[in-house]
């Protein structure tokens, strides 16, 4: 408080300064029909009055820094446990009973982190906090924690001294399997993590309605996550890391993590090979874990007007017949017990995707459940990947309708990246945040999740061009226009070398798993296009980077305009698998 006041009274004598200043300059403006004696009395009149307001904040904080000691002396002999006890019954007279007060929360939460070592009452008090913020119920034996929700409870087992023994969680009425994620979470004592988990774990199962409804919608989920767990073992789960990005990318349903009472079964579907390049050094179970990395989500239920048809067990037979493609053959729901519900199965994204007004038409149609416009903003792609990007720590610069962008490069370099408001603002190309898909059966994930994976290598080619540098370069090599043609394809606008003329770099993204390029422009040597084209293409795929593959491009046609007699012989020379710095794309791709 001290401090504080003393920081109040510099910024009003920063303001009595400008007030002096502004008063003198208005002085200036105004006729002066008595002379500056006038004037001179004026400014005067104003610093009294000024000098009087600091006197009277000056013994305003005085007062508190007064209160202030009062309380230190009163308080100096109470012990932590005292204070803990006065926090915890000033946040059990919350106006709102369902949750405590937020400010007192963090009160509380700052003295637990300022006592690390843990104590019987300190852990119990951190999960009841944490309980409380979650809406779930908190009571306690001796040694022993619950925290319990309507469908399922967690049960911590104490020391004496107050470090976390055992960690269980269980579904009501089954038997509680131990948590070593959650244990280790506690243990570590990494609360903000585990209260993450909890509420994961929370809206997992928070499945509204009476308790028949909820025991129907329980059962249907758990018939859902066991179809999809063997879809996604067909064939078996592969060990080494590029056969699982592989099934990451390419399989029907991703990558599934085995279903754990204690974390959601979660479906991971898309990683860029560039992120897969720069992580290379890390575990699957690692690179799961970095979240900008990797696109997930998690199946689960939820509630809504309308009622579907939902499945009441498993539509794959416990000895599947395999299709062509090696998966497993899906009954009709018709053919199995099922049930009319008010709910459907949910896709929650982790992280929400900005998504094509087009894709969001055609997964109502796959699914036909819509997903409700209400829950939608829209607004130009760039923008949405710009707001959502972590790595977007500087903004752009805006000139006249279009965002300028600065790449620099580590080794040199440095391209600029023109967006034209205008074209970005089309109709077909606004876009919304994307957090969850609603569908119904068990047939809809695949053609979704393909959906969702097409959309990624989009913002993904286009987000390569939106990161700004936090220290560009003095002096820009090259400027380059980025418009969408379509909604599968972008084209990137550049002047030739050594030529006075425009050429056109156009990206075709016909599915997720293909990139083809053309360029188009005159002045360069025909028969190099067809190369030209075949090499960009494979750079693009590699590196999933436009700037790093234009920078490859005009190094190329460098060669091909400065001598063309010599540029076929040259492109024969060097393989279009060979990159600018002499690593192979397709041995990239491969690895990834």
């Amino acid at each position: 408080m001290i401090k504080l006041g003393i920081y109040r009274l510099n910024a009003l004598k920063i303001h009595a300064w400008r007030l002096l200043k502004w008063a003198m300059w208005l002085s200036e403006q105004l006729p002066k029909p008595h002379g500056a004696a006038t004037d001179a009395y004026t400014v005067e009149q104003l610093c009294r009055e000024q000098k009087g307001k600091k006197e009277e904040l000056a013994a305003s904080v005085m007062k508190k820094n007064t209160r202030i000691s009062n309380l230190h002396r009163k308080f100096a002999e109470r012990s932590w446990n005292d204070t803990f006890q006065l926090v915890r019954r000033c946040m059990e007279k919350s106006r709102d009973e369902s949750k405590p007060c937020e400010l007192i929360a963090r009160a509380l939460d700052r003295l637990q982190e300022v006592l690390q070592a843990p104590t019987m009452d300190n852990t119990k008090s951190r999960l009841e906090m944490i309980a409380k913020r979650q809406g779930m119920d908190f009571y306690c034996t001796d040694v022993t924690c619950y925290l319990t929700a309507d469908i399922f409870y967690l049960e911590v087992l104490l020391l004496p001294s107050g470090e976390v023994q055992e960690v269980k969680m269980a579904l009501h009425r089954e038997r509680p399997a131990p948590s070593r994620s959650l244990l280790r979470l506690l243990r570590s004592n990494n609360f903000s993590e585990f209260s993450l988990r909890l509420g994961e774990l929370f809206a997992q199962y928070n499945i509204p309605g009476d308790s028949e409804t909820k025991s129907k919608m329980l059962k249907s989920i758990k018939s859902l996550w066991k179809d999809l767990q063997q879809i996604s073992d067909m064939p078996k789960e592969p060990k080494c890391f590029e056969a699982q990005i592989d099934l990451i990318n390419n399989g029907r349903v991703g990558f599934l993590m085995a279903e754990k009472q204690d974390y959601p079964p979660s479906l991971y579907f898309y990683i860029s090979p560039n992120d897969c390049l720069k992580n290379s050094e890390l575990s699957l179970e690692e690179l799961l874990e970095f979240k900008p990395a990797v696109q997930v989500n998690q199946a689960t239920i939820g509630v809504g007007d309308l009622i579907h048809k939902l499945q009441m067990t498993s539509l794959i037979s416990e000895a599947p017949q395999l299709d062509t493609h090696s998966c497993p053959a899906v009954a009709a729901l018709g053919e199995v017990s099922n049930e009319t519900l008010p709910a459907c199965f949910l896709l929650r994204l982790k992280t929400p995707i900005p998504v094509l007004s087009h894709i969001v038409e055609r997964v109502g149609q796959i699914t036909g459940v819509t997903i409700p416009d209400c829950d939608l903003q829209w607004a130009p792609l760039p923008k949405l990947l710009i707001n959502a990007s972590a790595s977007a720590k500087s903004p752009s610069e805006p000139l006249d309708g279009q965002e300028i962008f600065t790449v620099v490069f580590p080794e040199g370099g440095m391209h600029t990246y023109v967006l034209s408001d205008s074209s970005w603002d089309a109709p077909a190309q606004r876009a919304a945040l994307l957090a969850s898909v609603p569908f119904t059966q068990l047939a809809h994930v695949s053609a979704v999740l393909e959906l969702l994976r097409h959309q990624c290598v989009f913002n993904t080619l286009l987000r390569s061009c939106l990161t700004q540098s936090a220290s560009p370069a003095s002096v820009c090599d090259l400027h380059f226009e980025v418009r969408p043609e379509s909604t599968t394809s972008i084209s990137v606008t550049f002047c030739q070398p050594h030529i006075d003329s425009l050429a056109v770099l156009l990206v075709n993204i016909p599915n997720p798993r293909q990139i083809t390029c053309q360029l188009f422009g005159g002045g360069f040597y025909d028969s190099s296009y067809p190369m030209l084209d075949e090499y960009t293409s494979m750079v693009l795929t590699s590196c999933m980077s436009i700037p790093v593959a234009m920078r490859a491009l005009y190094c190329r046609l460098e060669e091909t305009t400065s001598c063309p007699t010599t540029a076929v012989a040259e492109n024969d020379r060097l393989s279009p698998e060979m990159d600018t710095d002499g690593h192979s794309p397709a041995a990239s791709q491969s690895a990834a």
